[in-house]
């Protein structure tokens, strides 16, 4: 969790892009993860997303969630939803 504009989908999507070049895997750039008409239209994150990426020891699985207080129950459903 983060503020609003704070690089949560950039951390996300930064992520992914190390783990696919050092492990293998599939890297999600950042209009990927933010996929959304309305997400892109606003320049915010709306819904969850889900990515999950693996080391040689450990898999992790990372949400993406909404900063905007008004999208605080986005980001409790897709908590719920790991």
């Amino acid at each position: 969790m983060g503020h609003v504009d704070h690089g949560k989908t950039t951390l996300t999507a930064a992520l992914t892009k190390i783990g696919a070049e050092r492990f293998g895997g599939e890297f999600k750039a950042y209009d990927a993860i933010d996929a959304a008409p309305e997400e892109k239209a606003r320049g915010i994150t709306i819904s969850t997303a889900h990515v999950e990426y693996e080391s040689a020891k450990r898999h992790y699985a990372h949400v993406d969630c909404p900063g905007h207080a008004d999208y605080v129950k986005n980001m409790i459903t897709g908590a719920a939803q790991m």
